[in-house]
């Protein structure tokens, strides 16, 4: 028998696209010998719904979508992830489900037994967990239903557990031929190499196949990588669907064959999921576009890249905005870029209206010395005339800033922060030079980003001679120091341990905690790591703990 891994890009809450979607992509799988298609986790509505799972009106619209789905999928057996309800009063009225849906009829209902709540996730808002997964018979075997989380927690794996029980144990108990699992995984860097060795690892502990189907697409700040994946009895990977490209994996259950797709270098597969994660966030929110501040810097530089990537280079307009302390090299290296990549190009400079504002401003300021305020300024002029343009041109405002940047404040509010994605946040600078040299290597045509712009040394060139060093330690050295504490959880004296230097460490971590209030403000971004900013980290605003005191 053969099952197709479908791999889809829902848009949440689009239920007549994604209808329309299954079905065509169930066809498809027939016609390549499929006796069953498997999608993925919440596919139906997409996930995750969030707050749009407490309105009657979305769950009825999912109802009514379910309901012209089976009707088309007769004589196409599948899997689907859906919100079934439960009606007893008690508890969260709501399930996450997936339906096998068989002969135009549900012949069988699976419930997530795991709910995460943690970093971005937040079921136990929403769902009542399962007391005991799935198990049914279908075309001679007994498949076990499970969902993302569940696979997630075998004791023979991971030190640490977050749940008592584990329903791969359950199905396997309950007699299971085969273990499915609809997911919608988020990537982030490395996860991949993770997600594998687990994955065969409960094969081979209970010589099972196992078929992952997981969701790809961008949908807000998470980004999903595909990559659905199939192993035999022994823990070998026989098929794995593409990386953030939506598809359909063939596989051969009773033969254990179907197709692998090669791994990606860690850039690469980098570069493609920030241009799935701007396009699809471009293109579902509706924007016809990009726009991007462009520097002459290495930030706006690999930003437009991915841009010109994800929405053609004829939708991207990039802008220069010189001001007095903007050096000739920055406005070449800016015109460089966009003839390199193709793109519209303006210059729009801002020395009239920074003049106008100061001397607007002199009486009140009186007395009192130049200081960052008229350095903000300029960076709040800029985001005046980009937002301007965003408007006009029906385009998505893309900021530039980094994850070194963002984490100690090296940014200003309504000024460079000012967008509508902040597509990069989640890139530390050294990553950001990394990144870029990689896509300079892609081509054997002029390299997209000017090798100046990666080597000249940073700078916000807000007043004479400014360079980033005057407000940061070198980025190899404060990278370090913000991934050990915004990732890797630890303490000032622990990050001390590995080596840096105390009073260093002790100032990073205090711009870290200050600049909190900067970070609730700032555009949606796209979560590459661990633990990005955003939605996965929640730390109070108005707090008096500081870890470096």
């Amino acid at each position: 028998m053969k099952v197709a891994l479908a791999q889809i890009n829902p848009t949440i809450g689009d239920f007549n696209g994604t209808v329309e979607k299954m079905v065509r992509t169930a066809i498809n799988a027939r016609a390549e010998g499929a006796g069953l298609t498997i999608f993925g986790e919440l596919s139906l509505t997409g996930y995750p719904p969030r707050d749009l799972l407490e309105k009657q009106s979305f769950l009825d619209a999912q109802d009514r979508a379910l309901d012209r789905l089976k009707k088309a999928l007769k004589g196409l057996p599948a899997i689907v992830g859906c919100v079934t309800r439960r009606f007893d009063g008690v508890g969260n009225l709501l399930y996450n489900s997936c339906a096998m849906i068989v002969d135009g009829d549900v012949l069988a209902v699976g419930r997530k037994c795991l709910l995460p709540t943690y970093d971005v996730f937040d079921e136990a808002r929403y769902f009542e967990a399962a007391e005991k997964p799935t198990v049914v018979e279908f075309r001679g075997l007994r498949w076990g239903l499970t969902i993302c989380e569940d696979v997630w927690n075998d004791k023979d794996f991971w030190q640490h557990r977050m749940y008592a029980k584990d329903p791969v144990e359950d199905v396997v108990n309950l007699g299971a031929d085969i273990i499915v699992n609809l997911s919608a995984s988020p990537y982030c860097m490395g996860k991949q190499s993770v997600k594998e060795a687990m994955l065969s690892s409960l094969c081979r502990k209970y010589r099972r196949q196992m078929l992952y189907v997981n969701q790809v697409g961008g949908n807000d700040e998470l980004l999903f990588d595909g990559r659905s994946m199939a192993f035999n009895e022994q823990g070998k990977l026989i098929a794995r669907g593409h990386a953030f490209d939506e598809g359909v994996t063939i596989v051969d259950i009773e033969n254990s064959y179907g197709q692998v797709s090669p791994r990606l270098p860690e850039e690469e597969e980098l570069r493609k999921a920030l241009v799935m994660g701007m396009r699809d966030y471009g293109n579902k929110c509706g924007f016809e576009g990009g726009v991007i501040g462009l520097s002459g810097g290495i930030d706006s530089a690999l930003t437009a890249s991915l841009a010109a990537e994800a929405f053609g280079s004829d939708n991207v307009i990039g802008v220069a905005m010189p001001s007095r302390y903007s050096s000739a090299d920055s406005m070449t290296d800016a015109r460089d870029l966009a003839e390199r990549l193709g793109i519209e190009f303006h210059i729009v400079p801002i020395e009239k209206p920074f003049s106008t504002l100061k001397e607007i401003l002199a009486p009140v300021f009186a007395g009192r010395p130049e200081d960052t305020t008229e350095e903000n300024l300029q960076a709040r002029i800029r985001g005046v005339v980009l937002m301007a343009l965003s408007n006009k041109f029906g385009h998505l405002l893309l900021t530039t800033g980094n994850k070194s940047e963002i984490a100690t404040g090296y940014c200003t509010l309504y000024g460079d922060m000012c967008g509508g994605l902040a597509a990069i946040s989640d890139l530390y600078k050294t990553t950001v030079y990394q990144l870029s040299k990689h896509l300079n290597t892609k081509t054997d045509l002029r390299p997209p980003i000017p090798t100046h712009s990666i080597t000249r040394e940073p700078s916000a060139e807000l007043r004479p001679d400014q360079k980033d060093s005057d407000a940061l330690p070198p980025y190899e050295t404060l990278d370090g120091i913000l991934k050990a504490y915004i990732e890797d959880r630890k303490s000032m004296e622990q990050i001390v341990a590995l080596g840096f230097e105390f009073e260093t460490v002790k100032r990073v971590l205090r711009l870290v905690d200050f600049n909190e209030y900067k970070r609730r403000q700032a555009a949606p971004g796209l979560k590459v790591s661990s633990k990005a900013f955003g939605m996965g980290r929640r730390i109070p605003i108005a707090h008096r703990f500081r870890e470096a005191e």
